[in-house]
């Protein structure tokens, strides 16, 4: 069971390089679509490529009618387009966080590791992060296999067989890490963030992931950009706070 979190304690405006977790092994985990993405390029992509009948699946998902591995396989017939004519798309129309980039050298310069957990589909992702020259970061998500003419299939190597909710499970992508590491730090804004934050030390939340921690009692912390968690994490202190980490290194991970 977990402990309940104490308050997050402020220490001083411009502590500067004040370090939190100093000596901690420090995970951080960052969706992508409107987090380390600023747009939702899966949504973008299936507006280009799937036409309009996605919606009408999208609105279901969004209902929370069916998760959205019912909904990849819903939607994977309906692509028309090449994976070069898509990743061209990508490259042309994906914006990235203005301080991804920042945060990224952020965490490697206090030894933080850093991995992206994504519902969506590894081509963009790859594509994305190869424009940014960001290739280093590790990220888990859906399989896109693209075949000899239009069209795609989805595979879910990630998936969790005892729910069968989401394409790729990030709780138990999460929990696969707690043996690893001190503290895990979850970062997201949406529908597939909701169950990871539950099962992290500390969360930063926008958009629907804020509502729905605050619906649900989850402790979160509201964020506009990366700079905004870079400047939490130099003037705050989070020594109060419970490691999920290292209270779960005996849980099992179900992927």
């Amino acid at each position: 069971m977990m402990k309940e979190k104490e308050p997050i304690r402020f220490l001083s405006e411009g502590a500067g390089n004040f370090d939190p977790f100093q000596g901690e092994r420090i995970l951080i985990v960052c969706d992508f679509d409107g987090t380390a993405c600023s747009v939702d390029l899966g949504s973008s992509i299936l507006d280009r490529f799937a036409g309009e009948g996605w919606r009408d699946i999208d609105r279901a998902y969004c209902a929370d009618e069916i998760g959205s591995r019912i909904a990849y396989t819903k939607v994977a017939p309906l692509f028309r387009g090449s994976r070069g004519q898509m990743v061209e798309y990508v490259r042309s129309n994906a914006i990235l966080d203005p301080y991804f980039a920042d945060f990224y050298r952020f965490c490697l310069k206090r030894g933080y590791d850093l991995k992206i957990a994504s519902d969506g589909l590894d081509f963009y992702i790859e594509a994305v992060l190869k424009k940014h020259d960001l290739t280093d970061i590790e990220f888990y998500s859906n399989t896109a296999i693209f075949g000899q003419g239009d069209g795609m299939s989805i595979a879910f190597p990630y998936q969790n067989n005892l729910c069968g909710k989401c394409g790729a499970c990030k709780t138990n992508i999460v929990r696969g890490f707690y043996s690893r590491y001190d503290r895990i730090i979850y970062i997201g804004d949406s529908y597939s963030d909701v169950c990871p934050s539950q099962r992290a030390d500390l969360v930063f939340a926008k958009y629907i992931l804020y509502e729905k921690c605050r619906q649900n009692g989850t402790a979160c912390i509201y964020y506009n950009n990366f700079h905004d968690i870079m400047d939490c994490l130099t003037n705050y202190s989070f020594a109060g706070t419970t490691g999920v980490a290292a209270e779960n290194a005996r849980e099992p991970s179900t992927i």
